[in-house]
Parts: structure tokens; sequence; C-alpha cells
């Protein structure tokens, strides 16, 4: 006797695992835009959220007249680990290749699907450990020319590494205001603001070009904030609202096939047949991990 077919995914999850893709692809712009940037990395990382935080609000007072009360500790906590996160990737970025840094902060997939295990018993199928082993393994094809044997880019790798860590705690905390009833909206309106409010006493205090020297400085900023934060980090949100936290986190393992692709086209960054392999070996991953959610 055959078993049955599994339920095909629905015109929603459809929609949002495509748009969970294409933010993973718009955040994969942030660390070129970083490194155009004459600003300071928390510097940037500020202006980031800060030029973002006002089209936001209006879109979320427009699309959300009268919002769904949810906790303030899980709006509290994605900003907060937000800032975290972006405070530390940026000077990762400007330590390590775009693609070692990129690739070191999307290791957040251990960490959420270990924390969905230990915290709220969540199993997860074999298929799906399969998917995210095999991600993670191209991902180290991508980049393992590149990985450095110690100075500055040593520690640039180290604060990638630290990044996924903070990257996990804001995936799980906006899936746990998704799950509460926050819109994207307001989700992404309440947490981009508090971690601008979190970012600016630190890049306000840290030994680094505070504003851009011109024109071009702050077009780099807005690019910043219109690109990779509301387009790609608006797109995530929505998607974590349909899709497992699991699934999402190694689905965005796209972002550094697309980073170091950028990277090669923009700066130079050596791409070859092992980058070529690796990138492939993600996708498969995305996929196998996508059939066993």
């Amino acid at each position: 006797m055959n078993a049955p077919a599994a339920p095909a995914p629905s015109r929603v999850e459809t929609l949002a695992f495509l748009g969970l893709l294409a933010g993973g692809c718009a955040i994969a712009f942030a660390p070129i835009f970083v490194r155009l940037s004459d600003a300071g990395p928390v510097a940037s990382a500020f202006w980031r959220t800060a030029l973002a935080a006002p089209l936001l609000w209006i879109w979320a007072l427009r699309a959300d007249p009268s919002p769904v009360r949810v906790s303030a500790g899980p709006l509290i906590g994605a900003g907060i680990f937000f800032a975290c996160d972006l405070g530390v990737w940026h000077w990762s970025i400007l330590y390590t290749s775009v693609a070692n840094s990129t690739l070191l902060a999307n290791l957040a997939p251990i960490f959420v699907t270990l924390a969905g295990w230990v915290l709220w018993r969540q199993r997860v199928t074999r298929v799906f450990l399969v998917g995210m082993v095999t991600a993670i393994a191209g991902m180290f094809i991508l980049v393992g020319p590149n990985f450095a044997l110690g100075g500055t880019r040593l520690a640039g790798d180290a604060l990638g590494a630290l990044t996924a860590v903070f990257y996990a705690g804001y995936m799980l905390s906006i899936k746990s205001a998704r799950d509460a009833g926050a819109s994207t909206a307001r989700l992404m309106a309440w947490s981009t603001t508090i971690t601008a409010v979190a970012l600016l006493p630190v890049a306000a205090l840290s030994p680094q070009p505070m504003l851009p020297q011109g024109a071009w400085g702050w077009a780099v900023l807005a690019g910043l904030a219109l690109v990779s934060q509301v387009l790609g980090q608006g797109l995530i949100a929505y998607a974590f609202a349909h899709l497992p936290a699991s699934l999402s986190s190694v689905s965005l393992l796209i972002q550094p096939v697309m980073a170091a692709l950028f990277a090669w086209a923009l700066f130079g960054e050596a791409i070859g047949l092992p980058q070529f392999v690796g990138g492939a070996v993600v996708l498969a991953g995305i996929w196998l991990a996508k059939r066993g959610s």
C-alpha cells in the first residue's frame, strides 16, 4: 500500500518562501553597502535603522491602524538582538572578506534549531537535518579557500561567528512576536526603532566617523536602509509568520551565496570552482530543508 502523499504547500506558504529568498538576496547587499560607506561600521548600522524607522512607522500606521496588543518582550528582544547583530557584523565585514563574514553570520540555523529543540522540544525531521547540514557544508566549501589563519582576518572571522548567536536570537524573537499576532509592519517599526536607539550611544562613542562625508555617503546609507532593512528584513518578518523558524533560518543561507557573487563582481574578491560548487550545495541544502520541514 502506497504511503499518502504529503500535503501540498498553500499559496500563502509558497509566497512566504519566495519572499524569504528575496529577503535573503536583499540582505546580501548589506555588506556591499557597508564596504562602500565612509561612515564607521557601527555608525553605518545606526543609520541603516535610523533612516529606515520613519518609513516603517508610516507603513505601520497606514497598514495597521488598530494593532494587536503583543507582549513587549519579543519586540524588545528583537531590537536588542538585532543591534548586537548589526554592530558586531559590520566590524567583521571590515576585518575579513565579505564571503567569510556573511558565511559565519549565517551559521545561525544551528543555534535556532538547537534552541527550538532544547527550549521548546520542537522535533525536526531527518530530511530537514540532512538539508541543514548540507547547506552549512556548502557554505564552508564556498569560502573555504579564503579562511584566515591569523591576524585581523581571524578576528573578523570570530566576530562573524559571534554575529550568528545574536542573529539566531533576533530570528527567534521575531518568530515569537509574529506567532503572538504582531503584524509585519508593527514588528519592523518597533524592532528597528529599538535597534536604532540601542546603537546610537555606541556609534557616537566609537572611534570612527559618525557622519558620511557627502552626498555619495548618504546615498550609500539610504540604500542600506531601503534595500537591506525595509525590503530585506520586511520580507523576512512576513515570511516568519507563515514558515517554521528552522526552515526560515536555513533558507536564508542563500544570503552568503549572493553576497559572495556581489563581492566578486564589485570588489574582485576571489570566486572560482569551489565557490560555484559551494553555492550549488547551499541551494541543494535549502531545497532539502524545505522538503523536510
